[in-house]
């Protein structure tokens, strides 16, 4: 883990029924697993997107989010993402925590309550003030894009 540590504060909604907290798996883990607070198994048919419970809400001090991202194993096996992605948690909801999920696979896939859907990760923000400007600082790259740098 990093050295800086925050406190982020959770409650538990009332429908919870004691599911795990998000936790890192491992030590060197960027992102916490959250998981599903379903009270009946969810079939997510492919091509369909579903709002999925967690049953938790979170408090995230001002000056950091949390991003909610895919967890890869099940991108990989299951074609199932985050329509969102990453969604973010911003530092003055106090809603509860959902996951957008889409089945991109071929086949139907089952979400149980307690199964791991996602990854959260807390980083820090930083505000930006936008000044209008006449012209930029010319770059080499100048207005290339959408592929333009790996053009020979």
């Amino acid at each position: 883990m990093g050295s800086e540590r925050i406190k982020i504060k959770i409650k538990r909604l009332k429908r919870d029924g004691g599911l795990p907290f998000p936790a890192y798996e491992s030590e060197g883990s960027s992102g916490m697993d959250i998981r599903a607070g379903v009270v009946e198994p969810v079939t997510l048919q492919p091509g369909e997107i579903v709002l999925i419970p967690t049953g938790l809400a979170i408090s995230i001090p001002r000056g950091y989010e949390a991003q909610i991202r895919p967890r890869s194993g099940l991108a990989l096996r299951n074609g199932i993402g985050l329509v969102n992605s990453p969604g973010t948690i911003d530092s003055d909801y106090r809603g509860e925590v959902g996951i957008i999920l889409i089945n991109w696979g071929s086949k139907p896939f089952v979400i149980r309550r307690g199964d791991r859907i996602a990854q959260m990760v807390i980083s820090k923000v930083y505000s930006a003030d936008i000044v209008e400007v006449e012209d930029f600082a010319q770059t080499q790259r100048g207005e290339g894009g959408f592929g333009h740098s790996g053009l020979t």
